[in-house]
């Protein structure tokens, strides 16, 4: 298995250096780019010194990556771009800034949730694979066959990440037209969460929410509902992510799985242990979000959740109200700082 990682929106030459070194395990790396929305914070937001310093770094960065052979992938996945989402002016700024990476730096890829985005990129750069954003939530064959003119490759649904079936089958639409299919491994969200589009909507305007004065901050439901103890026992049926040591069942299905390492607090322990198949400590500590802050003193340790896991919940019929099979696996498996016992539920 190959894998799709993501440049650091905070600096950080030891992540870019771990690249670097196991490139030949990379497929890509995705980035956005300066101020552009796009799925999680703008580059300009959240970097270090000011944006025409940070946009120089990046740039210098990507050169290196691009010397080093490595294929770039560049977001345009915000879940919504306001006024601008269909105006000639946006598409001209699109355009520049693509022709100018496809220059400067190389260009690969071109990953949006915007259909017209897609088309724009699809008939003006030719030699770039347009992708569609995992934002899309894409899980069926109907849902990339109403874009199939625009969109050569795709991320499927994080909710499908556990239903083999569902795979094959869209692996099977892709190998007869030609299309590609890629996994997000470690995602963190919640399953079918109802406020994910409100909450991509929020990261999508941060820029202009942050200028007001805000009566409330929103950080995602799931952090209120694992925050509460009775509904940890609900976590791993309720989540979609991939163990490092459950890759090797997906081989087949996918040529590259994508890490969410943008903001993750120490992305070289994520690309590590993908890369070695396995680790030793917080599986939350692997995975975007991280909400390991909501469950403490509290955490799940990796090394105890049942081997047959993952097998076990591709085939099953996901019947969790009459089954106790992944209830019982997190019970053995979370674990108290200070405490070897495993945790009440």
């Amino acid at each position: 298995m190959k894998w799709i990682v993501g440049y650091p929106i905070r600096e950080n030459k030891p992540f870019l250096e771990e690249i670097v070194q196991n490139k030949d395990e990379i497929s890509e790396v995705y980035f956005s780019w300066g101020d552009l929305p796009n799925g999680r914070s703008a580059l300009s937001a959240e970097g270090e010194g000011i944006p025409f310093e940070q946009q120089m770094r990046q740039a210098e960065d990507l050169k290196k990556l691009s010397a080093a052979g490595l294929r770039l992938n560049l977001l345009l996945n915000a879940n919504c771009y306001g006024k601008s989402s269909q105006s000639r002016a946006f598409f001209n700024q699109i355009g520049n800034l693509t022709d100018y990476l496809l220059r400067t730096v190389g260009l690969a890829t071109v990953t949006t949730s915007s259909p017209l985005i897609a088309k724009f990129i699809h008939e003006n750069f030719s030699t770039l694979n347009v992708r569609a954003s995992v934002n899309m939530e894409i899980g069926t064959v109907e849902g990339i066959s109403y874009l199939e003119d625009v969109f050569d490759s795709f991320y499927v649904k994080r909710e499908m990440n556990r239903n083999l079936t569902a795979l094959q089958t869209l692996r099977k639409w892709c190998d007869e037209r030609g299309k590609q299919m890629y996994l997000l491994a470690n995602s963190g969200c919640l399953n079918h969460c109802s406020a994910h589009t409100f909450h991509d909507n929020l990261v999508a305007h941060e820029a202009e929410i942050a200028a007001m004065d805000n009566g409330y901050d929103f950080q995602g439901v799931c952090w209120n509902y694992l925050s509460q103890g009775k509904n940890l026992k609900t976590w791993l049926q309720r989540t979609n992510f991939i163990r490092p040591e459950d890759v090797s069942l997906y081989e087949g299905l996918t040529p590259a799985m994508k890490l969410a390492t943008r903001v993750n607090a120490n992305p070289v322990r994520v690309l590590k242990s993908y890369l070695d198949g396995g680790y030793c400590g917080s599986t939350m500590d692997l995975l975007e979000p991280n909400h390991g802050k909501a469950i403490f003193p509290q955490y799940i340790d990796n090394e105890k959740i049942e081997s047959s896991f993952a097998e076990r919940v591709l085939g099953c019929d996901k019947h969790c109200d009459t089954c106790g099979f992944c209830e019982d696996v997190i019970r053995k498996a979370c674990v108290t700082l200070g405490d070897d016992l495993s945790m009440k539920l």
